[in-house]
């Protein structure tokens, strides 16, 4: 009787799955299948969908925006939805868009792609190089043309909350729900049928992943979070760190200055981890072995430049580049130079010594430090960071509807974590992002892959391992440190990648490796159970170009074999503790 049913499953499935291949995208992109997949008000606590606003459109031949296949010459065909919904008795609208690929092409997959900055992702095309339906939302303040920098407050001294928890976590939740239900209905496939369920982002894009982790765990069965700008209170406050260092040293180093202590650094710690290819693989080494104070009295030159800035992302609108002159730069590195790069380094504390922060890898770019040319007076001044830290301060912390701080007149280090103090409580369920219990997505089966860029000049590396840190300290405390490393690596990794930088490889080290196919490793994991032991990450430039490397699962670390092309993944307990912080400036643990 059981072989019986088993068959007669086996049969549906496949009658099913020869339905919907038989299938066009003609046939299922009309606004009247679309109606008819939406789930009944009631269905999805919380949400009531609007059925007139349904439009589609065929779309035909068109490339994906995932960023693996960008350059990819393939091209798909998809229906392109349009509906909105209005959460129960608020009387707000949400507009959320979709691309569900050609019934031929659906593998039962739903994709959710990470933004950048203070943005949401706003095309949904990134899964269909996956054969995954994707979805976008406008969170109800107009996410296709807004950042959420810009909406985040309605006045003076007044938060719009509603923009806030959508930006945090809501809105691309409740878009993965409806766009997860209407999915069979659309292909004509039974309501129980599994749709797996997938996020990749980087940067705040991370942050966005590790937010449905936290909050939407029974979601998702993969997420990929790289760099995750999550912990907001302190993550951006400290882009005014490296300011407030020059400002309390009264010292402000041409940058062409902080380049030179910067490559002079990463010549020096390159062969620490066992080969010499220009790629700082163990910065923890460098910290432990290398004196900044050496480079003091080094020559550096650069030649004259007009540049432009874009920053890191964390503005979506054009207007917050900048364009900059830069005079010849000629001397030798200085004692006060080293200073502040020493202190940026080293990490905010407050002025009684206790730690309120960590910091860049020593090798980082020192991005936020740089300086500005004054041509009146032929001197550089201070810069400060504009909408990564600047404009956090003066909007999220003071208030106040400005672009950034004017200056950083009687601001001290207590100052900043005082802001960091105020911006932690005020956001702490919402733009934090840091809860370390997720006993929800590990009980639902759910994985999460974590990545970082081990020189990354925006978000610290150590803030990842903080965090990894946190989650198995918080989910396994009864387990000795062996057995809660490995119960953690059965569904949540880390990966540091060696010389990279945000998101992306690093014009300082550029022979680093970089990963290109987290999405199929995820796939592999979720669908087929092949546990990842290793990342695979490529070599793109450089004496070592096409090399593969099989990156070290945190917290092993790599060391090289006599500068060959092996290494090994080591434990090194002196090392691992140079990651590990702990921030007594604050009354409340910072996870």
């Amino acid at each position: 009787m059981r072989s019986s049913s088993l068959a007669a499953a086996v049969a549906a499935l496949v009658a099913a799955a020869n339905a919907t291949s038989n299938t066009s995208l003609a046939d299922v992109c009309t606004v009247s299948n679309v109606q008819d997949a939406l789930p009944s008000n009631g269905t999805l606590l919380g949400i009531d969908l609007i059925p007139s606003s349904v439009t589609v459109s065929e779309v035909y031949n068109a490339s994906s925006s995932t960023g693996t296949d960008s350059s990819s010459s393939t091209t798909y065909d998809y229906c392109n939805v349009t509906v909105s919904y209005t959460h129960t008795g608020k009387g707000d609208k949400v507009v959320l868009r979709y691309a569900f690929p050609s019934p031929s092409d659906f593998d039962n997959r739903f994709y959710v792609a990470g933004g950048g900055g203070y943005s949401l992702s706003t095309d949904a095309t990134g899964g269909l190089a996956y054969g995954a339906a994707g979805g976008i939302t406008d969170a109800g303040y107009d996410a296709f043309d807004y950042s959420y920098d810009e909406v985040v407050l309605y006045g003076n001294g007044t938060i719009n909350w509603d923009a806030t928890y959508m930006f945090g976590y809501q809105a691309l939740g409740e878009m993965a729900q409806v766009g997860k239900a209407i999915s069979p209905g659309f292909y004509g496939l039974s309501d129980d049928t599994k749709i797996y369920t997938y996020f990749e982002g980087c940067s705040d894009g991370g942050r966005e992943g590790m937010s449905q982790v936290q909050r939407w765990a029974e979601e998702y069965d993969g997420v990929i979070a790289g760099a995750p700008a999550f912990r907001y209170a302190q993550q951006q406050t400290n882009h005014v760190f490296s300011s407030a260092v020059e400002h309390t040293l009264d010292y402000y180093p041409p940058p062409c200055e902080l380049d030179k202590i910067v490559n002079a650094t990463i010549a020096a710690c390159d062969p620490l981890d066992g080969r010499t290819d220009g790629v700082v693989s163990r910065t923890d080494l460098c910290m432990l072995y290398f004196n900044l104070s050496s480079i003091v009295g080094e020559s550096y030159y650069c030649a004259a430049e007009n540049s432009t800035s874009l920053g890191f992302g964390f503005s979506k609108r054009a207007e917050g580049s900048t364009t900059s002159y830069q005079p010849a730069q000629n001397g030798t590195v200085t004692a006060e130079g080293v200073a502040v790069a020493q202190a940026i380094y080293d990490g905010l504390h407050n002025t009684t010594g206790s730690r309120a922060y960590l910091s860049w890898q020593i090798a980082s770019e020192l991005s936020d430090a740089t300086t500005e040319y004054d041509s009146d007076t032929d001197s550089w001044e201070l810069d400060i960071t504009t909408s990564l830290g600047g404009e956090y301060v003066v909007k999220f912390v003071e208030l106040l509807d400005l672009d950034n701080l004017s200056n950083l007149d009687n601001v001290t280090y207590d100052t900043l974590v005082e802001w960091m103090d105020i911006a932690m409580v005020r956001y702490m369920d919402s733009l934090q992002t840091t809860v370390p219990n997720l006993t929800p997505f590990l009980n639902s089966g759910g994985k999460l892959l974590h990545y970082h860029g081990e020189s990354d000049p925006s978000v610290p590396t150590a803030s990842s391992v903080h965090y990894w840190q946190s989650v198995r300290s918080i989910m396994y405390p009864n387990l000795t440190q062996e057995a809660s490393i490995e119960a953690l690596q059965d569904w949540y990794q880390l990966y540091l990648i060696p010389g990279a930088a945000h998101c992306g490889t690093n014009d300082l080290q550029p022979d680093g490796p970089y990963p290109e196919d987290n999405m199929r490793t995820m796939i592999d994991w979720v669908e087929s159970g092949v546990t990842p032991t290793h990342l695979n990450a490529t070599v793109s430039s450089g004496e070592y170009e096409g090399e593969v490397q099989m990156l070290c699962q945190w917290p092993t670390r790599p060391l090289w074999h006599d500068n060959s092309t092996t290494f090994d993944c080591v434990t090194d307990e002196e090392s691992i503790a140079t990651w590990t912080y702990e921030f007594p400036a604050f009354l409340v643990p910072v996870y």
